[in-house]
């Protein structure tokens, strides 16, 4: 996709405010001095067994995506693909969740579209609105900030684990439940602080995200794994080979770009779904996030641009 999208031609718009060029959570487009258009999409095939569950998940992982760029979303669009043959119930499940999860939110849900596929895919085109002087966009961040991250690591693993019959009952519902929490108190939060730059982890896991983060402040991510939290049972289950196939796709594609490797490594590539935001931000800022926002924790440090985006600290 990044070499697709370099071919591409760039038409100048001084409105546009954040493009692809930084592969960002979402495109910014601003409308006055004093409000911009924050637009994103999402979706994929079912993470959990659950309709209903699923199509929550889908809204909240969209949903996401407006709030690390600092925004508050406004409305949604659904995105579709079902068959036609498939239970009427079940879709009427993935629809209820993903719509009651989008009003949890405060955002309205004013159409979509669908099409008649024999996989799956659900999610949404979600649109918000910011001050155009108040983006966090994944290009802020300078040497000296902190990372904070605000939900632990391995929903992948831990679906996987689900898929193969391995994962306990209780393993399962955390990482739903943390897919299914909305990133709003963080977005919240992160502005209270006075957050510099943020990005979402999502399918390219914490390593692909910060990743990108560095490419786009010109600076090198330290990830200290110490200081890392995993959801239960995610350490035992990527120990046991429950990794996802995206796991060596992530790992293919951003190992290059990494200084440093980890026994924590599959987790570190793991593909999420609605996971947490990625907050860069000056120490004191840090401390005050930590102490305002529940189940947060560090991270990692922004350096100096080094010969490599990615830096895994030693232990």
């Amino acid at each position: 996709m990044d070499e697709a999208l370099s071919r591409l031609p760039r038409w100048k718009d001084e409105n546009v405010l954040v493009g692809f060029e930084t592969s960002d959570d979402a495109g910014v487009y601003k409308l006055s001095p004093e409000c911009a258009l924050v637009q994103t999409v999402d979706f994929f095939t079912p993470i959990v067994d659950d309709p209903y569950t699923f199509g929550a998940i889908a809204a909240a992982n969209a949903l996401s995506d407006i709030y690390a760029m600092g925004a508050r979303p406004l409305t949604a669009l659904a995105i579709l693909a079902y068959p036609a043959s498939g239970d009427l119930n079940v879709l009427e499940q993935i629809l209820r969740g993903g719509a009651e999860k989008i009003h949890e939110a405060g955002c309205a849900l004013i159409g979509g579209h669908s099409i008649n596929e024999e996989d799956i895919k659900f999610g949404y085109s979600v649109t918000g609105t910011v001050h155009p002087s108040r983006i966090l966009a994944n290009s802020g961040t300078f040497p000296g900030d902190s990372l904070i991250l605000s939900k632990p690591l391995g929903t992948g693993v831990v679906a996987t684990a689900v898929k193969r019959g391995i994962a306990r009952p209780e393993d399962a519902q955390a990482a739903e439940h943390s897919m299914l929490r909305l990133n709003n108190v963080a977005c919240e939060s992160m502005l209270e602080a006075q957050a510099r730059a943020c990005t979402d982890v999502t399918g390219f896991g914490l390593l692909g995200h910060a990743r990108e983060m560095a490419l786009a402040s010109n600076v090198t991510l330290e990830i200290d794994p110490a200081s890392l939290e995993f959801l239960p049972g995610a350490l035992a289950y990527a120990r046991s080979g429950a990794v996802p196939g995206g796991t060596k796709n992530n790992r293919e594609f951003i190992q290059p770009c990494v200084d440093g490797v980890s026994e924590f490594d599959d987790l570190l590539y793991d593909p999420q779904t609605s996971g947490g935001l990625l907050i860069a931000l000056p120490e004191h800022a840090a401390q005050h996030l930590l102490a305002i926002l529940p189940g947060s924790f560090r991270a990692g440090r922004v350096l100096d641009k080094g010969h490599k985006p990615v830096r895994i600290a030693n232990p």
